[in-house]
């Protein structure tokens, strides 16, 4: 599909979106006239939630952003190397619209972008019906600061983003989750384009002990595990009596739970309880799946804060739920999976900002390093390489011209 896309272009993104879309209508793009009709069908109250979640997210963005600095330093005399923080220019934001369509997936990748600086973005959303994209999934696209939205799904959506197509400009990097298709063409296009993560099937693990709630706990494990029968759910704890308690409280919720079909697929295919002897072998056996989300519900809570290292985003206590961050409480949701959390963490506003470096330095230091620098080269036979320094030893004379 990728490979047709780009040497065919628009033919080949209207064709992929008639059959896999069912979209026939000759424009993608959403007109401002289709914004301020979703936004006029949309309660209030949705409003005002939408507002409270993007505040939320973006400001914590802001934040990250801040904490991130230019410098430069004089090394040694003569010599000052730099660091500069640059935005990415153009990026390309899907939101997948599939079993669930996302809402808060817009905050999480516009609304960082912008919070990053990032010039100019470019949203996709797969159309729901016949009219286009799930009216409050519009208004989040549009509210949280897109550009320009386009009715486009899947492998088709990144594509024409990445290759500038339909009208697009072509971006520099592309984010947002999606089905197994998605993930894959996102892993493919990385080079072409940068990516924010490569996501599969969303993972949660709750960390528990004695003075857990098994109830709660369950509840918790099946709040993820309705994304799909492939979410792994993991539960790990220290109490063997409170880990067959928790096995009870979530076969009774899935007798009423409405979205059962999914989340006890996803428990009777991905479910475990582990029991350990002690803390230290909880956070040993967690750090080992490195899960995308991981709740803390035990009296130690601040030990195992700060002793774990492998997860995406940490819940602590049970006063926090992986939906809170989910949804917009402020951190992002765009996390690693697959056991990708022992080497990277999340989405956050540096994944839009490229940390660039330089050197300035005086004649006299670029004479005094020129001989060290030439014998290295010249060690790994970069005889051209060496010639570059020498010249500049042969071309600065050796007293003080500043």
């Amino acid at each position: 599909m990728l490979a047709e896309i780009k040497q065919n272009r628009d033919d080949a993104i209207h064709r992929y979106a008639e059959t896999l879309d069912h979209w026939t209508k000759p424009e993608f793009r959403v007109s401002n006239d289709e914004i301020h009709r979703a936004s006029l069908s949309l309660p209030e109250t949705f409003k005002e939630d939408f507002k409270y979640a993007y505040d939320q997210v973006t400001n914590f963005a802001r934040h990250q952003r801040e904490s991130m600095k230019d410098f430069e330093i004089e090394i040694e005399p003569g010599i000052r190397l730099g660091q500069k923080l640059i935005p990415v220019a153009n990026v390309g934001c899907y939101v997948p619209g599939g079993k669930y369509p996302l809402i808060s997936a817009a905050i999480m990748s516009i609304g960082t972008a912008r919070a990053a600086g990032v010039d100019h973005v470019i949203a996709c959303a797969p159309p729901r019906d016949s009219r286009g994209i799930y009216p409050p999934q519009l208004y989040a696209l549009h509210t949280a600061g897109a550009d320009e939205i386009y009715v486009l799904g899947g492998v088709q959506a990144l594509a024409a983003m990445a290759f500038g197509c339909i009208g697009m400009r072509a971006v520099d990097m592309i984010t947002g989750p999606g089905n197994p298709y998605v993930a894959e063409a996102k892993r493919q296009l990385f080079g072409q384009v940068g990516i924010d993560l490569l996501a599969g099937p969303t993972e949660i693990c709750v960390i528990a002990d004695e003075t857990a709630d098994p109830s709660l706990i369950a509840t918790d494990l099946l709040g993820q595990a309705e994304h799909g029968p492939d979410s792994p759910v993991w539960f790990i704890t220290t109490s063997e009596q409170l880990g067959n308690l928790v096995i009870r409280h979530v076969e009774r919720q899935l007798t009423t739970l409405p979205t059962a079909a999914m989340a006890g697929a996803a428990w009777s295919n991905n479910g475990e309880v582990v029991i350990v002897d002690n803390d230290d072998e909880a956070i040993a056996v967690s750090d080992e799946y490195a899960p995308e989300h991981l709740e803390l519900m035990t009296n130690r809570n601040d030990y195992y804060q700060e002793r774990l290292r492998n997860y995406g985003s940490l819940f602590v206590g049970e006063e926090s739920t992986v939906a809170y961050g989910d949804k917009g409480v402020g951190t992002n949701h765009t996390l690693p999976t697959g056991n990708a959390a022992r080497y990277t963490g999340g989405l956050w506003a540096g994944k839009f900002i490229k940390t660039v470096t330089y050197q300035k330095l005086t004649p006299q230091a670029s004479r005094r390093i020129a001989p060290t620098m030439g014998r290295l080269c010249h060690m790994e036979g970069m005889l051209a390489h060496e010639a570059t320094t020498d010249v500049r030893f042969s071309r600065y004379p050796s007293s003080n011209t500043e």
